[in-house]
């Protein structure tokens, strides 16, 4: 390098260092993790006194070795470090709730967390948590349900008219946990220490546990507004010593709305009449909400009664169609490949058509093959110039 080279940086340097808020970047980007304490325990409730408690740092951070950890089991009026290391184990002797603090340190930068370890006395018993299981004796066909392990329900809507032609019902599911137990003779469960979780996927009181948060309390309470899918809630019960126990049971809520007697316009502008009917659809792993399957029926007569044809056609031979489509209005299936002949699926009259389209549930996942969820809708379509009777038009959603 050239004197004349070294005198400019060597005055780009001086110049810089004095100005403040000069910075010289290398391009590169620390990788090292952040410095972060985590632990756990278990047992991580109903502990009594005396009990050996494990505690565990491994979810700490950076968790490559370099880390150092310190645990003090009763932080409160105490500095001592009662163990060091990854893992530790410790009894505690007296009934209270203890401040337990991990340190970690990689030997520049330090971090804490403290948790409450709640500790009973050794005479006190925990609860057992019993949700009452229950179904509806029949579905909307009146076929008898068997069902022992969930609360399994149908919503009957058998009254629908075409100015409201969405599925909008919900229904009112009846939680019962008064089969619970207290632990012991001596001890009881207060009205306010049965908790129901309503989404074990959301973490409503902030407390690092999604499966405790009090959306309804009580013993018995009513579960209302609530729409066809699947659902799974929980029951934390809490008793007077305040130990507790939990529960949970999967909810099913099928439905099946029933459009009777009504009528469908001709096509007389070159473009078929449609009758759009909406249904939101479910179909979610991650929170355990998919339908099964979903299934629309159709039931229309052969011909009306009174029509009369035009010569040389016979336009009063009625020919009506099912199409779904998704969300995204892309059609996901149809009827017409169901020749008339073969139209009498079900409990059909001879003087009826009836056309059945199934939908898996498959259909209704995100897979790049199928078609998603969310709001679908179920068409009624007529591509004959004649009005048409419907005797009636149903759509099921099976959630179970």
């Amino acid at each position: 390098m050239g004197r004349y080279a070294q005198t400019l940086i060597m005055a780009g340097l001086m110049l810089c260092s004095s100005m403040a808020g000069c910075i010289f970047e290398d391009g590169s980007e620390s990788d090292a993790a952040d410095v972060l304490a985590v632990f756990s325990f278990s047992p991580s409730k109903n502990i009594k006194a005396g009990t050996t408690v494990s505690f565990d740092a491994s979810s700490s951070t950076p968790n490559d070795g370099s880390l150092t950890y310190r645990w003090n089991f009763d932080t409160e009026g105490s500095i001592d470090i009662d163990a060091t290391g990854l893992t530790a184990t410790w009894s505690f002797d007296e009934a209270k709730t203890y401040k337990v603090t991990l340190e970690v340190s990689d030997g520049t930068t330090t971090s804490e967390q403290t948790r409450d370890v709640a500790v009973y006395a050794e005479t006190a018993e925990p609860p057992t948590a019993t949700i009452t299981q229950y179904a509806d004796a029949e579905d909307c066909e009146d076929e008898s349900i068997s069902e022992s392990r969930h609360i399994l329900v149908w919503i009957c809507a058998r009254e629908k008219t075409t100015t409201d032609r969405s599925v909008t019902e919900t229904t009112t599911i009846n939680l019962d946990a008064s089969s619970s137990t207290p632990g012991s003779d001596s001890q009881y469960i207060p009205e306010d220490g049965y908790a129901w979780d309503l989404n074990l996927n959301e973490d409503k009181d902030n407390d690092g546990d999604p499966e405790n948060d009090d959306d309804l309390v009580g013993s018995t309470v009513d579960w209302s507004n609530v729409a066809p899918g699947e659902y799974e809630i929980g029951l934390t019960i809490t008793n007077n010593v305040e130990m507790v126990d939990s529960a949970t049971i999967r909810v099913y809520v099928s439905y099946a709305g029933y459009w009777k007697d009504f009528e469908i316009g001709g096509n007389t502008s070159g473009n078929a009449a449609e009758l759009d009917f909406d249904a939101l659809i479910h179909y979610d792993k991650d929170n355990g909400n998919t339908i099964v399957k979903a299934q629309v029926e159709l039931e229309y007569p052969k011909e009306d009664d009174g029509c009369t044809n035009i010569p040389g056609a016979n336009n009063c031979r009625a020919e009506l169609d099912i199409y779904a489509y998704n969300e995204e209005d892309e059609e996901a299936g149809n009827t017409t490949g169901t020749e008339l002949e073969s139209r009498d699926e079900g409990e059909c009259d001879e003087d009826q058509d009836c056309v059945h389209l199934r939908l898996s549930g498959y259909m209704f996942s995100d897979t790049e093959s199928t078609y998603g969820d969310g709001e679908w809708t179920m068409t009624i379509q007529n591509d004959r110039v004649n009005n048409f009777r419907v005797d009636q038009f149903v759509i099921r959603l099976y959630y179970k």
